[in-house]
């Protein structure tokens, strides 16, 4: 059962290209917004899509294969895990949840 302990996958298509920046010691880190698309009836029987956004962040040869292969709209699945982090603005704090990725697959098709 520790498999299944903060895991998240998820299928969807990126909002906007890859931001990938190079850091000091030599790594990248790429970090991007992912929506994922629900659908359900209303009790009038009209189909709502439902989208959700998803802060999606990646490091080292995961980040290089987004850098490469990961583009604005291109289906992708991603398999990672949730992480809250906080940081201060304007004496305010502030927190933000996202994927950090382990795995991803290409399924957008060649481009």
């Amino acid at each position: 059962m520790n498999t299944l302990r903060n895991r998240v996958q998820l299928i969807g298509n990126p909002g906007m290209e890859p931001e990938v920046k190079a850091l000091d010691n030599g790594n990248k880190m790429a970090r991007f917004s992912l929506a994922t698309n629900d659908y359900y009836k209303n009790a009038k029987g009209e189909k709502i899509e439902e989208t959700q956004w998803h802060n999606v962040v990646a490091w080292g040869k995961t980040a290089e294969l987004i850098e490469k292969y990961v583009h604005k709209g291109k289906e992708v699945g991603l398999e990672g895990k949730l992480v809250t982090r906080q940081y201060e603005k304007d004496g305010e704090k502030k927190y933000i949840t996202e994927v950090v990725v382990n795995d991803i697959l290409l399924l957008g098709g060649k481009s």
